[in-house]
This record gives C-alpha cells, structure tokens and sequence, in this order.
C-alpha cells in the first residue's frame, strides 16, 4: 500500500507539473477558448486508454496507480472543464462554452478510444513472435 501512495504522490506531482507548464504556455482570457485544457483533457484520455490497453495488463499496481490516479490523474481534471463552461456562459459566450464542452466531450472519448486500439496492436517483437518458423 505503501509503495501504491508513493507512486500517487510522485505522479501527481509530475502531472501536475506538466499541467501548470501547459497552462502557462497556452495561457487565454476567462472569455477566451480553454485550449490548454482541452488538449490536456485529450492527450490524458489518449494516454490512459493506450496505457489500460497496452501497460495494465503486465504493469505491477504500483505503477498503475502512480501513472493512472497520480499522473494523469492530477495532469486531467473535469473540474477545469466544468469551470471554462461556467465561465464562458457567465461571460455570455453559451455558444462557445457549448462548442467547447462538445469537442471536449467527443474529443475525449475519440481520443481515449485511439488509445485503446493503438494499446491493443501487436508490437513488432509481438508480431515476430507469432510468426510460424
């Protein structure tokens, strides 16, 4: 349990990082398109679906935890989203924040579903392997 805390704590921290560096370098207006959220939210579902296809089958828990709840866990957060909605709406752009959600939304779901299936390919050893001498 110990170590499952650990690998927590230290992905979240690097998640974290990363989100803070993004939000930096694409930095908007509370009226202005989210992008960095968006592509935080679109890379971290692309990564967690190839991760649960191609490394959760083999990975220790420990690993799990720290890349899956640590990692990607404190670099997403639907709780950012929420707030550009609510902000884009209080601002009077409910078209925008309407525009932003349903990208978010299908993006998301695009992106974890090419996770998976780029996860569930064969690697080239895979592949060679499987071959018949």
């Amino acid at each position: 349990m110990m170590r499952e805390l650990v690998a927590v704590v230290v992905g979240g921290l690097i998640g974290t990082g990363l989100r803070l560096g993004l939000d930096e370098l694409l930095w908007h207006q509370p009226t202005q398109f989210p992008w960095s959220t968006l592509i935080v939210n679109l890379l971290g579902s692309f990564a967690l679906g190839y991760l649960v296809a191609r490394v959760w089958p083999v990975a220790p828990v420990w690993l799990r935890s720290g890349l899956g709840a640590g990692l990607l866990g404190s670099f997403t957060t639907f709780s950012a989203v929420m707030l550009a909605v609510v902000t884009l709406s209080a601002f009077g752009n409910v078209l925008l924040a309407g525009i932003y959600l349903f990208v978010t939304l299908t993006g998301g779901f695009g992106a974890a579903l090419a996770g998976i299936r780029l996860g569930r390919r064969p690697t080239d050893a895979e592949q060679t392997e499987a071959v018949p001498e």
